[in-house]
């Protein structure tokens, strides 16, 4: 997919597959997937049924979006699978990939841009391979996150001290787009 006028065609989401402890981390999943619906913007995500993946995914869904979920074999019953992913009109559609690996990658090479929100450790290392692949020069996508309430502040402490004691380059560091809100990280990604 490519990108045109500086707006992505399609976004990936790394999110929880739980909903987390604070309403707010749903509302900004839910808002964020409006706001890319209303872009004309694709999702691409997890293709998991629950939690704040369900909620990004529904909510580009009831504003007319399209959503391509992209989940492993292995998961498809333990994420229960977003089964409201069935080609049609809009495109959207879930793919059964093989792995884990494999996962990441589609979902990446679906994307021209990438966005975290509130998750657990999946969605950190989902974070993190992505933002390694750009330090490597695999790609050069956008790479945001939507910090809801605080949420990555301990996060984001340590990678300034991790820059601060040397392992991470401050080029590396600045990989990685930080906003509050949808708004501002989609104004991020463009």
């Amino acid at each position: 997919m490519s990108a045109t006028a500086g707006v992505p065609s399609a976004v990936a989401v790394y999110c929880g597959f739980r909903p987390g402890g604070r309403p707010a981390f749903r509302a900004a999943a839910v808002e964020f997937g409006a706001l890319l619906a209303r872009q004309g913007v694709s999702l691409v995500y997890g293709g998991g049924g629950r939690g704040m993946m369900r909620a990004v995914a529904d909510a580009v869904l009831d504003a007319g979006g399209t959503v391509i979920g992209v989940i492993p074999e292995s998961l498809v019953a333990a994420e229960e699978a977003h089964t409201g992913l069935r080609p049609g009109t809009s495109g959207s559609r879930l793919e059964i990939v093989a792995s884990m690996h494999e996962r990441k990658a589609r979902m990446l090479a679906l994307a021209d841009a990438c966005a975290v929100l509130p998750g657990g450790m999946g969605t950190l290392d989902e974070m993190f391979e992505v933002l390694t692949w750009a330090q490597l020069g695999i790609h050069e996508k956008p790479c945001g996150m939507i910090n809801v309430e605080g949420y990555f502040d301990a996060l984001l402490r340590f990678l300034d001290e991790a820059v601060a004691q040397g392992f991470v380059s401050e080029t590396d560091h600045a990989r990685l787009r930080v906003a509050s809100s949808p708004e501002a990280l989609f104004a991020l990604l463009s």
